[in-house]
């Protein structure tokens, strides 16, 4: 089969590898329809991910149809068309059982990083009774890769961790997909008060007011600059939800900038560097710093607000005609997104059937 290895030196190339087999009897192998380019494989191949070393498959989103199940799973059958968690879960550890399962004790975030991933026409899926979603006839399994991780990212780290209530004035950190994920989320539904969107690129920003952003600004105008404009958007007060999509020392040090009394930051960026916490201002202010790994645990909700249309994902498909022989492209496109205007990029492993059979 066609994969997509991380090689070290900031690389990736589409080798020939052997078709993954059954190795646990919780295994399910799914034949990959879609799958995408996540910015944790860009902290990849810059060597943010330690625990991800050269050789490995990349990849933790994706659709696909079941090929082949371990005998332990029997709530799937051989043929159907899945959504592949970004989160492995067994489903029985402790953290799994208090609906953690970022922190899964033999899961987590392994598929791409510590176990070859979706990024190839098979991937072996681990605990494969807790993580795989039967995928809807009603929602295109194109879109549907967003249900991987993208969504509940924006749901789980950004409006839960957030605490939004009705009424809040929120501003989001950060222009990309999760970013404008949750704008629409927050808008949809919960009737925030006021909405800031903080970026850099107009492309992205001009795409957070047609989504309904109440006021955008960009940080390229100046850290400082932005910072007092979205201030003044609440009088000073400051907002009741920061939510810091960006996770950059620059982010965070806006992030508390704007953060009012009584006010939740939640953090869900990847941080590669320390960050300073300014407690000396913060202390008595009762505020809430929350972070958060996705823990996907939100999906099947997520993805019946999908079919009703309470969230709409469409707009996060950006790219959709990209293949493994062109993948270096895709990828080039993904890093690069303002010159390319990208948000999502679909790579299609290969055609998918009309009858939803392997």
């Amino acid at each position: 089969m066609k994969a997509v290895v991380y090689t070290g030196d900031k690389k990736i190339a589409v080798e020939d590898r052997q078709k993954p087999t059954i190795l646990e009897p919780t295994d399910a192998v799914i034949r990959i329809l879609y799958t995408t380019i996540c910015g944790t494989d860009l902290h990849i191949l810059e060597g943010h991910v330690p625990s991800c070393t050269p050789g490995r498959i990349l990849g933790h989103e994706g659709v696909g149809i079941i090929d082949s199940l371990g005998v332990a799973v029997t709530n799937f059958t051989v043929g159907q068309t899945v959504l592949v968690s970004c989160i492995t879960s067994c489903g029985t550890c402790g953290y799994c059982r208090i609906k953690m399962p970022s922190q899964c004790e033999s899961g987590g975030w392994v598929l791409g990083n510590k176990i070859d991933g979706t990024q190839a026409e098979y991937a072996r899926i681990p605990h494969a009774l807790f993580s795989l979603h039967v995928l809807p006839q009603s929602i295109d399994p194109k879109l549907a890769v967003t249900l991987s991780d993208t969504v509940p990212t924006a749901y789980e780290c950004g409006i839960l961790n957030g605490r939004i209530q009705p009424g809040s004035a929120i501003v989001i950190i950060g222009a990309g997909p999760i970013g404008l994920m949750i704008l629409q989320m927050a808008k949809n539904l919960f009737g925030p008060a006021v909405t800031v969107v903080v970026g850099r690129g107009q492309p992205r920003l001009e795409t957070a007011r047609s989504m309904g952003a109440d006021h955008t600004l960009s940080v390229l105008q100046g850290q400082e600059a932005a910072i007092s404009s979205a201030l003044a958007v609440t009088e000073e007060r400051g907002f009741n939800v920061v939510i810091d999509a960006v996770g950059t020392a620059g982010s965070f040090e806006t992030a508390q900038a704007l953060v009012g009394p009584g006010g939740t930051i939640a953090s869900l960026g990847v941080f590669r560097e320390s960050c300073e916490l300014h407690l000396e201002k913060l202390w008595d202010q009762n505020i809430c710093l929350r972070t958060r790994l996705v823990d996907a645990v939100s999906t099947p909700h997520l993805i019946k607000l999908v079919e009703l249309g309470s969230v709409d994902p469409h707009f996060l498909v950006s790219h959709s005609d990209y293949s493994f022989r062109d993948v270096s492209d895709a990828y080039e496109a993904f890093e690069a997104s303002s010159r390319h205007g990208t948000l999502k990029i679909i790579i299609t492993s290969s055609e998918p059937t009309t009858d939803g059979s392997a």
